[in-house]
């Protein structure tokens, strides 16, 4: 587990303090699973990319926008990965997706996203 998820976990709820601040971070809790390690590998080359193990998961973050290529994907993994499985192998995620048959894009900001409709 990554020393902030350990600070963050260790934190009784009453001594979290919430504000009204908007995030451009966007990200995506995958299945530790093979196709799950095999995502992390990849993002973990890009810039700004934060990747977090914890048991059963891993947390794939970035700030502005994250860029899962299918076929950098299904190259390293030795087998076809498309958006639709890639979604399977994905608990979660924040942030706006848009979703191509070669890609998906997720952003933290609307505006951005919007860009794409």
């Amino acid at each position: 587990m990554s020393k902030t998820a350990e600070t963050q976990v260790s934190r009784a709820a009453q001594d979290i303090k919430l504000d009204s601040t908007v995030s451009d971070m966007c990200g995506v809790t995958m299945n530790d699973s093979v196709e799950g390690r095999v995502v992390a590998q990849i993002m973990s080359s890009k810039p700004g990319v934060i990747i977090t193990y914890y048991p059963a998961m891993i947390r794939i973050d970035c700030p502005g926008k994250l860029e899962f290529d299918m076929a950098e994907i299904s190259e390293l993994l030795g087998r076809e990965m498309d958006p639709y499985t890639f979604q399977v192998e994905m608990s979660t995620h924040y942030g706006r997706m848009v979703l191509f048959d070669d890609r998906i894009l997720l952003f933290g900001k609307l505006e951005d996203a919007l860009e794409y409709e």
